[in-house]
């Protein structure tokens, strides 16, 4: 076979890998939102309580967030192949388990299953995304992923509606769960067959850091717990979990920099902070999630509470954020190579105006056409949306060396997860005092969103700074996969 004949059918080989794992992507994210609107089936199916209802909930969300970082760090040393097809088979069982709990104990436990596989294959995406294209593919790799993350975020509450709609309130909260076995099982078996076999590291100090997987994940879990039980918890001493949390992830960086010093191989190579690109994408990703995603929180509350929407109907009602989120990322994808970080100050002011418009549109058109006026707004806030997440991946991960793709992808996730823990924990707490104290549900949402747009403003303020300082730079480091001076692979 010649080069010219190979190429091509390399080419097509890699894309279609690409797919397997946006299939994969989207399940184990639309699981995050889905399960939201079938709690009130799983309550007169299982006869589950409130703390049970919480934990299908949170604890999914916990677990998550706690396997990020070590399953990066596992795939950059075992292989991702390896590691990406244990965590989709782990979550294809785990999904049928939960559909099968005969009590909530049960589906409490499979879903912080559950939970830990979507974590262990976050990362595996975004790392082989990193070893599996350059340049101006990569970009485009990284916005088709931010369609996917806008679509299984804002597309999750009309799918979980529409089954228990199809099933029944009884039963139809399984299904939620069943859904996922027939595309797990196709996207397993299109992995064994399309994804590159990576030689795991042969470097004999390349050995799994344990001292610091249980620093980090107490530190994750403590941060996360009192932000994600906010509402549940009731009291202040759920706070005096976050000290307790700056403590721990200051032992996990101390630890790591000693492990730096002596030689050893840590399970996050601190020098990727070094990076600009990488520290401040990084922290625009905790603060635009904050942001963003308690949008479906308190307006899917507020549609289904305050004006008698029904599940279905509330959750169809986020359609348009996921159309122009899907729709924002794809072509950003295009975009970043010649407009850097100026693509995504653009995003977060579109985000910004979208949702100040959601807010007029609630103002004036009182009761059940609230839907409707808000829906081209939406539609603004998602195409922002698209173009600040795609091009923020795009840029983070730009300059951070293959061979620590994965710990690095876990990391940004892991923003993600602690930023909308963080902001559904702020604007649920503004949405929930406003209605208790005041018992207007439009006036909470409009209080709630004001705070969401408030959390978005410092992100753009962010980026705007670095911008200025940048001067464009970054752009280079997109079009031709190579680092400034100062960023190169901290590993060389």
């Amino acid at each position: 076979m010649t080069m010219d004949t190979a190429r091509p059918a390399d080419d097509r080989r890699r894309w279609q890998a690409l797919w397997v794992c946006l299939t994969a992507g989207f399940m184990t994210l639309l699981d995050s939102s889905i399960v939201n609107v079938a709690l009130p089936s799983m309550e007169r199916g299982l006869g589950a309580d409130t703390a049970a209802l919480s934990w299908v909930v949170s604890g999914y969300a916990l677990t998550f967030g706690l396997a990020l970082v070590p399953a990066g760090r596992l795939g950059d040393l075992r292989g991702r192949r390896t590691v990406f097809l244990f965590g989709l088979a782990l979550f294809t069982v785990a999904s049928a388990a939960c559909g099968l709990a005969s009590d909530a104990g049960w589906l409490v436990f499979f879903r912080l299953s559950q939970g830990v596989a979507s974590g262990i294959l976050a990362p595996q995406t975004t790392g082989l995304i990193q070893q599996m294209f350059r340049g101006t593919e990569r970009a485009r790799a990284f916005g088709m992923l931010g369609s996917v993350v806008g679509l299984s975020t804002a597309i999750g509450p009309p799918a979980g509606g529409l089954l228990i709609h199809l099933f029944g309130t009884d039963d139809g909260w399984r299904w939620v769960f069943y859904v996922n076995l027939p595309i797990g099982v196709a996207a397993f078996c299109a992995a064994l067959r399309l994804l590159p076999r990576t030689p795991p590291a042969t470097c004999r100090r390349e050995g799994v850091d344990l001292p610091g997987v249980l620093l980090l994940g107490t530190g994750v879990l403590a941060l996360m717990l009192p932000l994600v039980q906010e509402q549940q918890w009731t009291g202040r001493l759920k706070w005096a979990l976050l000290p307790v949390a700056a403590l721990l992830l200051a032992g996990f960086w101390a630890w790591e920099r000693w492990q730096g010093w002596w030689g050893q191989a840590p399970l996050l190579d601190l020098r990727l902070f070094a990076q600009r690109s990488f520290s401040l994408g990084v922290l625009l990703n905790l603060v635009y999630f904050a942001g963003f995603t308690t949008l479906f929180f308190v307006y899917t509350l507020f549609l289904q509470n305050g004006v008698g929407y029904t599940a279905l109907a509330a959750g169809f009602s986020s359609l348009p954020f996921a159309c122009g989120s899907a729709i924002g990322a794809a072509v950003s994808g295009r975009l970043v190579v010649r407009h850097g970080r100026k693509l995504v100050i653009a995003g977060l002011a579109v985000v910004a105006l979208g949702l100040l418009t959601v807010i007029a549109a609630v103002q004036l058109v009182p009761g059940r056409g609230v839907a409707w006026a808000a829906a081209l707004p939406l539609l603004v806030a998602g195409l922002g949306s698209g173009v600040t997440i795609s091009p923020n991946t795009t840029l983070t991960l730009a300059s951070v060396p293959v061979q620590r793709a994965g710990a690095a992808g876990g990391v940004l996730v892991t923003a993600q997860r602690i930023g909308s823990a963080a902001g559904i924990a702020a604007v649920g707490a503004v949405y929930f005092a406003h209605l208790a104290n005041h018992g207007s549900p439009a006036v909470a949402l409009q209080l709630g969103l004001l705070t969401a747009v408030g959390i978005i403003a410092l992100a753009l303020a962010l980026a705007v700074a670095d911008l200025r300082e940048w001067q464009g730079e970054p752009v280079s480091t997109v079009r031709g996969g190579v680092a400034r001076p100062e960023e190169r692979d901290p590993a060389a």
